[in-house]
């Protein structure tokens, strides 16, 4: 679980230079696949790093003195992620980045070799054989967005060579430090040609250490897409040249051969008209995450009577709504929670298990059962705006062991921590999310299948 320490009060006083594109004509809009480089892992695996992720979500809520703030990614959780292909540097080097909507950073994993033959070719990306690496100078204002080491070199702003250090520390002691730099990023426009980003700030970790960040759980990726609402991510900095506005597809993983999901920079969707659309919510306590407000939910029609006080964000910025790609299932505020699983447990129509797989409080059993979803109780939520999502059981009843489903929605204190609509809720829709009308849509059509 990422623990990043952010200067977030700087945020809104440093703005990010904008990035150049060239080759790109006005209606054109970037287009790049997503890939699930593994399997959802065990149900109880993605349960227990969901769980340690949303906690240290939640630490960013609480105010502490001066001008630092944790800021956690569950990017390193391992948990069911997508990968975005980028190729960066001059000649492109291709890596494999988590994307992931709830942190802001863009980072890779480099090496400063000049023998790179122990590295296997697209692992790592070496800075040395890009003719437009450029290291960020320690005095400019794009090196305050980003924490620097304890022990950080002196910086001297008369010196050339006084290079932007960062470091990010994780929540199990995990960590990356390199260098705050800028680089080319070649990108696919909709016409299928290759469109130059200049100037794309990103870290240049050279070092990598900890289970979170270099183990299995990372599954192989080789760094984040920061994809949230804070100047230096991904979605930002190309931000003001498209639209300010990105959309994606996740496709049902459990597909084969697994379908190629997009996720898209600019107007490409091709189905605003279809789209539902409900306002994005600003907290001040988490400026990086795409919060929602959820009105209220109805299993098979029926309302269920949930006070409105439960999804509302309080003074301190606790509760509220996150759609976040970096969580794999979903999460409901306590109260909600314990309705939803009342209501589905009096409504399902197969026998219930004998022994629940651990950590699900609702599981069934489906042995011989051909099509399982037609007697799982059907979910509506309602967002602001009028915006009604309807998933279908699969994306909120799930295989966690032979002839065993169970309920995908887990329990969060809302005093403490937030709901999350994560990425297998999300599966066979169109996200699009609208910075700059500040609001969020959705669709089922827009995601078609192979």
């Amino acid at each position: 679980m990422f623990h990043l320490i952010l200067l977030c009060s700087l945020l809104s006083l440093f703005l990010l230079p904008p990035a150049t594109l060239a080759a790109v004509s006005d209606d054109e809009y970037l287009k790049l696949p997503l890939l699930r480089k593994s399997p959802l892992p065990s149900p109880t695996q993605a349960l227990a790093l969901d769980t340690r992720r949303l906690h240290f979500l939640s630490l960013r809520r609480k105010p502490i003195p001066f001008v630092k703030s944790p800021v956690t990614s569950g990017a390193s959780s391992g948990s069911g992620q997508y990968f975005v292909d980028l190729r960066i540097g001059q000649p492109p080097q291709s890596l494999l980045l988590i994307a992931d909507t709830g942190s802001d950073l863009v980072w890779v994993k480099c090496s400063a070799c000049r023998n790179c033959s122990h590295h296997s070719p697209a692992t790592v990306f070496f800075p040395r054989h890009s003719s437009t690496f450029s290291p960020t100078h320690c005095y400019d204002p794009l090196c305050r967005l980003v924490p620097g080491p304890v022990r950080a070199p002196k910086c001297n702003h008369t010196r050339i060579h006084s290079t932007c250090h960062y470091e990010y520390a994780y929540a199990d002691g995990s960590l990356t430090s390199g260098l705050f730099a800028t680089e080319t990023t070649t990108l696919k426009t909709s016409s299928g040609r290759d469109a130059y980003l200049k100037s794309v700030a990103f870290g240049c970790g050279f070092r990598i250490a900890g289970q979170s960040v270099s183990g299995a759980s990372f599954n192989g990726a080789h760094g984040v897409m920061g994809l949230g609402r804070g100047p230096i991510s991904f979605a930002s900095q190309l931000g003001r040249r498209f639209g300010n506005k990105f959309s994606y597809c996740l496709m049902d993983y459990t597909l084969s051969p697994p379908p190629t999901s997009y996720l898209i920079i600019g107007n490409g969707n091709g189905v605003r008209s279809k789209l539902l659309f409900t306002p994005l919510l600003t907290n001040p306590f988490s400026p990086t995450f795409y919060y929602v407000r959820l009105k209220s939910i109805s299993v098979n029609g029926v309302k269920l009577q949930i006070h409105p006080s439960v999804w509302e964000i309080d003074g301190s910025g606790n509760g509220g709504t996150v759609v976040d790609s970096g969580t794999t299932l979903a999460f409901l505020a306590d109260p909600a929670y314990r309705l939803v699983v009342a209501n589905f447990r009096r409504r399902i129509r197969l026998p219930i298990a004998a022994a629940p797989t651990p950590g699900f409080d609702l599981c069934v059993n489906v042995s011989g059962v051909a099509k399982p979803e037609k007697f799982v109780p059907r979910l509506k939520l309602e967002f602001a705006g009028g915006a009604v999502f309807v998933p279908p059981p699969r994306n909120y009843f799930i295989e966690t062991e032979e002839n065993v489903q169970c309920l995908a929605i887990q329990a969060v204190n809302p005093k403490v921590g937030f709901s999350v609509i994560g990425n297998l809720m999300q599966q066979g829709f169109l996200f699009e999310f609208d910075r700059d009308r500040s609001r969020l849509g959705f669709s089922r059509r827009g995601c078609g299948l192979p």
